[in-house]
């Protein structure tokens, strides 16, 4: 899963201390998370996520005006997504009530920048599946999700080290991919050596995706260099 599909997701950051929400909004701003959402009560927080519909929610267990804990299960009513505790509330017996309540993960302050970036990426990746996108080519398209090509209104099914080979030149598409690249994508830390292995399944691929593979549109030879994809819009 790509980091620019995580960063996309909404946080929302409940805690009644304005300088700790404006250091934690600090953390994930500098990390790259842009939409986040912040509240300092049970009300303002029920409000902003009827309003900002996250897909994260970090929580404070004491609040002004009811705890944490009540306030993830009236925000699980509205939706069903992760809840993160960051509280001062260390104690075993809060732990289990988060967790046992269905909390995803329990951070007590004061904590680790790095520690707490770590635990709401981990959370995101978790719970949300980034979809494989359907790549258009000028004779084909490639369903990544389904690892197959759909061309003239057959499905022809990739093989593993076709479907790294071209996930790693989607990856990179209308840039060129080194040979040593495209070894590593499809064989590993220790690529050297499989160049004729590589040549070989790129004249498969091409056999699955080009009108005519002997002269290929999409997937061409950069002499010297390695290959790279042309897709279309």
């Amino acid at each position: 899963m790509s980091a620019e599909y995580i960063k996309k997701k909404r946080i929302l950051l409940v805690d009644d201390e304005p300088e700790l929400r404006e250091m934690v909004v600090s953390i994930l701003k500098e990390d790259g998370f842009e939409k986040i959402e912040t509240a300092g009560s049970v009300r303002e927080a029920l409000d902003a996520a009827q309003r900002f519909s996250p897909d994260l929610a970090i929580l404070d267990v004491m609040l002004p005006d009811g705890n944490g804990f009540e306030l993830m299960k009236s925000l699980k009513k509205s939706g069903d997504y992760p809840v993160l505790f960051l509280t001062a509330r260390g104690e075993d017996e809060d732990k289990f009530r988060g967790f046992g309540l269905g909390a995803d993960d329990y951070v007590v302050k004061p904590f680790l920048p790095r520690e707490l970036l770590f635990r709401v990426s981990a959370i995101l990746r978790r719970c949300y599946k980034e979809e494989e996108p359907l790549v258009k080519l000028h004779a084909c398209s490639i369903d990544l999700e389904r690892a197959e090509v759909v061309k003239n209104g057959e499905r022809i099914l990739l093989t593993a080290k076709e479907y790294e080979l071209l996930s790693a030149l989607y990856r990179n598409a209308g840039r060129i991919v080194t040979i040593d690249a495209l070894c590593e994508a499809a064989w590993g830390d220790n690529p050297y050596g499989y160049e004729n292995s590589l040549m070989a399944h790129i004249r498969r691929i091409r056999e699955k995706i080009e009108e005519n593979p002997s002269k290929p549109v999409s997937l061409v030879t950069v002499k010297g260099l390695g290959y790279r994809l042309n897709t279309e819009k």
